[in-house]
């Protein structure tokens, strides 16, 4: 089965029958070629066609893009679970920034090789129960953590404290947890993720959403009903089984046990393969 890509949308997802959409190919000589018309071009003394880019293309200060490879020990989700949903919410606006984060190049889920394949397993016992793996992020670039340490030191934008942040000030985000200078996403084996059901291919009611910070989003809290509690359960039964350890404060939040790199924290940005 194909990888699913979501819009981000509070009220639902949507399902296309597309696959993760591509992304433009790295610039190459040949995208510079001069137009074909006579004007653009002049004959040199070898008889072959002098193009008004090729000193360009000769300058030793043009340097084109290297194509993105990624580093060792690291795995796209989707070639590990091609039938995960990707809604990566840091890549566009639905999120607690409003604003696409720094650091998210492309939609894509990375994670290391151990975690992915941890992953799978939990993919594989959900699966069986009647869902699909919903990922919201996975590796995080230190990039971005740095992005919501300023956002939140600036006091004046308060643009999503509605959705995501109601009943707590964001000054008490960083104090309360929410929000570090350091995150576990940068060592590559922690994901955010829900559930989506297979056969209506709706998102599961967790009783949040994602990101929401406050006390309603707790492992165990009294403050959703017993169907949302339920959806919590089943995510995180299949995850611990599959050797990943819940964060009390965030129900789609889960980390490796066995990370392999667990005091390395990674800087490179989430992008696709060229």
């Amino acid at each position: 089965m194909a990888p699913h890509e979501t819009q981000g949308a509070l009220g639902g997802i949507h399902l296309p029958d597309d696959t993760i959409a591509s992304h433009s190919p790295q610039p190459t000589s040949d995208m510079l070629a001069p137009p074909d018309d006579d004007d653009s071009q002049e004959t040199d003394d070898t008889g072959g066609q002098h193009g008004e880019y090729d000193d360009l293309l000769e300058a030793e200060d043009i340097e084109l893009p290297e194509p993105f490879v990624l580093p060792d020990g690291f795995v796209y989700v989707t070639d590990i679970i091609p039938d995960a949903v990707l809604d990566i919410r840091y890549h566009g606006n639905n999120n607690f920034l409003g604003v696409r984060v720094d650091g998210y190049l492309s939609p894509v889920a990375i994670l290391t090789i151990e975690a992915a394949e941890a992953l799978s397993r939990a993919g594989d016992d959900l699966r069986q129960q009647g869902y699909f793996l919903l990922i919201f992020d996975a590796y995080r670039p230190q990039a971005a953590v740095d992005h919501f340490v300023r956002w939140v030191s600036d006091e004046n934008d308060t643009l999503t404290k509605d959705i995501f942040y109601p009943g707590i000030d964001k000054s008490r985000l960083i104090p309360e947890g929410y929000i570090a200078s350091r995150s576990g996403h940068s060592r590559g084996s922690t994901v955010d993720l829900s559930l989506v059901c297979m056969l209506t291919g709706e998102e599961v009611d967790m009783g949040t959403c994602f990101d929401f910070f406050g006390v309603e989003s707790h492992h165990g809290t009294l403050l959703v009903t017993a169907d949302q509690s339920a959806g919590r359960l089943i995510l995180k039964d299949a995850m611990e089984r599959a050797g990943f350890r819940a964060y009390t404060k965030e129900w789609w939040h889960y980390t490796l046990i066995s990370e392999p790199y667990p005091d390395t924290f990674f800087t490179f940005y989430v992008s696709s393969a060229a």
